[in-house]
């Protein structure tokens, strides 16, 4: 199982080295969503090489001495200042001979007023309470890096303002983590309906904070997630904690009581991350994570319960096997001749209307056109997507994605476009799609859509 850091689906490689049985191997960078012989941000590995060896051992019978190496092979980041493109992480490889892994162990922070305790595993118990602004999440960066365009996460300090901060004093020495930090919250809510979003952060000495991971929780989830808690034995969750697999199963959601007291384990995505001595590590938890997540129907107070909530990182020990991994140079087949007649344009702007009080995140994907020279073919490829929303308005939120497909030789072309726009209020979601397919200017096919959806507890 292969993934990276900056991609979307980085959690599967380690849930799944902790449950399957059989001979099995991970391999975790600091990509974004590309395979890692042209993985940015780098470095790039020599990656057919890498699964050259695995099929060679099961499918040929060869030694390849894929087998030999540590179950998992993982990129431990540095620390860096918050930046949304990176071409390098710096950082280093290190192995783990089984996941989970007996170098790493659960390090408990207790969660005080603006404080993080990592002397203490509980602080007095104190109601802390935080109604995010929509604001909370325009520096999120995606979902699922692509490494095309300024996608990462920036700067968090002006995320933080609409957030609860919990933060630690400056470390004495280097931490380490590697896997899912969790955080166990006592909670109550207004609504009965409500999501929390949760990040951790690197925080140097200048203040900027980096974004090292997040999680997000319907809290609706909270009751059928509290039941099973208590019904599993400590020891069963803590195997959950290390092998970075906390989720609850066939869980089912219902609506919240307002003002009772639910607990929660909030589980963020796996990571390898370095905090160097002096750096400080920051919790921020907000009740709305837009766009990267739908806000809730309307806007909802959190309060947390300090006395019975706290954050547990997966603490990582230097293994034996960190010096000994490498990599072969990237390799691949060459790229077909092309010739660049449009250029490509890729960006994130954030902005803001004050007269009218509207926000937009709009992100620009547009590969441009290119001719590939063999078949005298022009391909272009363009997408561009908005999410806005009004003041503190939630049922505002709006988010549309239009596309531009075309293919071109000579004086002959097709062309296809949509537009799809995504809606809400307190009560349904709403989707209007439009679809136009062109040979040269002329439409030949048009369709539209219209679906109504309920908000089952979103």
């Amino acid at each position: 199982e292969v993934g990276g850091w900056a991609a979307g689906y980085t959690n599967s490689v380690l849930r799944l080295l902790a449950g399957l049985q059989g001979p099995r191997r991970g391999l975790v960078g600091p990509w974004g969503h590309k395979y890692p012989q042209v993985g940015k941000a780098g470095p790039a590995i020599g990656f057919l090489q890498e699964a050259l060896r695995w099929w060679d051992h099961w499918l040929k019978g060869q030694d390849s001495g894929i087998m030999n190496e540590p179950m998992l092979r993982s990129w431990m980041q540095d620390s860096v200042p918050p930046t949304t493109y990176s071409h390098e992480r710096p950082g280093r490889w290190v192995g783990e001979s089984s996941w989970p892994s007996a170098n790493v162990s659960v390090l408990p922070l207790a969660l005080a007023p603006v404080r993080l305790d990592i002397n203490h595993t509980q602080a007095p118990n104190e109601e802390l309470s935080i109604q995010s602004p929509l604001s909370v999440g325009l520096f999120a960066g995606k979902w699922c890096s692509y490494t095309a365009a300024p996608d990462l996460p920036h700067d968090q300090r002006e995320e933080d303002g609409g957030s609860l901060v919990f933060e630690s004093e400056p470390l004495q020495t280097r931490l380490e983590i590697l896997g899912a930090p969790t955080v166990e919250l006592e909670f109550a809510l207004d609504k009965p309906v409500g999501m929390v979003a949760a990040r951790l952060s690197d925080v140097a000495a200048d203040g900027k904070a980096t974004r090292v991971t997040y999680g997000l929780f319907n809290l609706c989830y909270a009751e059928s997630q509290e039941e099973q808690l208590a019904a599993t034995p400590e020891d069963e969750l803590a195997e959950r904690l290390l092998s970075s697999d906390v989720h609850m199963r066939y869980v089912s959601p219902t609506r919240l009581q307002p003002g009772k007291r639910y607990r929660v384990r909030v589980q963020m995505n796996n990571i390898g991350q370095v905090f160097p001595a002096g750096h400080r590590i920051r919790l921020s938890l907000s009740t709305s994570y837009w766009p990267l997540a739908w806000a809730p129907p309307e806007p909802v107070r959190l309060s947390i319960f300090t006395g019975a909530s706290r954050l547990l990182l997966p603490h990582r020990s230097p293994g034996d096997s960190d010096t000994a991994i490498t990599f072969e140079e990237p390799e691949g087949a060459q790229a077909s001749a092309d010739e660049l007649i449009e250029t490509a344009h890729h960006n994130w702007l954030v902005h803001r209307d004050l007269a009218r009080d509207l926000s937009s995140l709009e992100v620009i994907k547009d590969e441009g056109t290119r001719r590939i020279e063999d078949i005298d073919l022009a391909i272009t490829n363009r997408t561009w997507e908005d999410y806005t929303y009004q003041g503190d308005d939630f049922g505002s939120l709006q988010g549309e994605t239009r596309t531009e497909r075309r293919f071109s030789r000579g004086d002959w072309a097709v062309t296809t476009t949509t537009r799809t726009l995504l809606s809400c209020d307190r009560t349904h979601f709403y989707i209007h799609a439009e679809l136009d397919a062109f040979e040269g200017k002329k439409r030949i096919f048009s369709l539209n859509w219209d679906r109504v959806i309920p908000r089952d507890y979103l």
